[in-house]
């Protein structure tokens, strides 16, 4: 049994979508928090609420936006 659960394999085009996800939540955070770490907690988010069946771009949006506000630890 695996230790953690399997991510769903999401086609090319869902990627690419979920990378303009990504580029439009980052426009909405403050430019000191767009750094690399930050980007890629928001990548994650988006995934993992893919993951879970949200398929509305402006949901993951405001999921991705609510974990970058702060930025990265």
């Amino acid at each position: 049994m695996p230790l953690t659960p399997e991510m769903p394999k999401f086609d090319p085009e869902y990627v690419a979508t979920l990378r303009e996800v990504l580029a439009i939540a980052v426009e909405q955070i403050a430019e000191e928090h767009r750094t690399p770490a930050t980007k890629a907690m928001m990548a994650q988010v988006i995934v993992q609420t893919a993951a879970k069946g949200v398929t509305d771009a402006h949901a993951l949006v405001n999921h991705a936006v609510r974990a970058g506000e702060i930025g990265a630890p």
